[in-house]
């Protein structure tokens, strides 16, 4: 079953200069449930924006998306139930403790006030947070605060999340500990939009990936057929190789 459906989005911002910036062209995809699908790309892709769209952030100047049967842009309240969105630059509430902010937002999402504690708790403990979740959130580490952001985007038991950069400068243990995670999630039946400038992670991780070139969908596969079309073994081989970035570069260089 497709839960995530993305047909035809394109984004067009407009530049300085009074040129057009198309940001997503033209692109589509599907992800089914219980599925990791990776987008992939390198800086100024469009990952973000796509991530953006899919979640109602931001309006499609054309094509549509629709999460767990709403649509994005007629259902916006409807897809808010459904999804939990994470990124690496997510505010906290900096005086809020790191339990205090769970409940706050397990409330918000109409959670009864024992439930929302007892939610808060089994998030605390499934990633690791007991150790600082009486801290303030303005006190945490970099690690610190990105658990308690993925914590955040789980309060409601969503059952799909998007997730741009959820690694992004993250130290060893706590890498772990949000992979572990999200594979946990996607197990347990959850659908999972992943994007992440760790290929290695995205190798081992995603069922599915969709590269992105220039707000283009340039491949789109399990790995498998990925290393077959490429004739590449490496995910970053393979995606240099499908951009045709060898000859980029030595253009460059002459």
């Amino acid at each position: 079953m497709d839960v995530v459906v993305a047909d035809n989005l394109v984004k067009v911002f407009p530049t300085p200069d009074g040129r057009e910036k198309r940001a997503v062209d033209g692109l589509s995809f599907r992800v089914q449930s219980g599925h990791i699908y990776g987008l992939l790309g390198p800086n100024g892709a469009g990952k973000t924006t796509t991530l953006r769209l899919l979640s109602g952030l931001m309006a499609p100047t054309s094509g549509s998306a629709s999460l767990g049967g709403f649509d994005v842009s007629t259902q916006p309240n409807d897809v808010k139930r459904v999804l939990g969105f994470l990124t690496a630059n997510t505010g906290l509430y900096q005086r809020l403790t790191a339990r205090e902010l769970l409940v706050y937002f397990a409330r918000l999402h109409r959670i009864e006030p024992d439930a929302s504690a007892a939610r808060a708790e089994e998030l605390i403990n499934w990633l690791g947070i007991g150790d600082f979740a009486a801290l303030r959130c303005g006190a945490l580490s970099t690690g610190q605060k990105q658990r308690v952001n993925i914590a955040r985007a789980l309060v409601a038991d969503p059952p799909i999340l998007i997730m741009d950069e959820p690694t992004l400068g993250l130290d060893v243990l706590s890498n772990r500990i949000i992979l572990e995670y999200i594979k946990r999630e996607r197990d347990g039946g959850k659908t999972i939009i992943l994007s992440t400038h760790y290929l290695d992670e995205a190798e081992d991780m995603c069922d599915r990936i969709g590269l992105l070139h220039d707000g283009k969908l340039v491949a789109e596969g399990d790995l498998a057929s990925l290393r077959l079309l490429a004739g590449e073994e490496r995910l970053s081989n393979i995606f240099l190789k499908l951009i045709h970035a060898n000859e980029k570069v030595e253009a460059v260089v002459r």
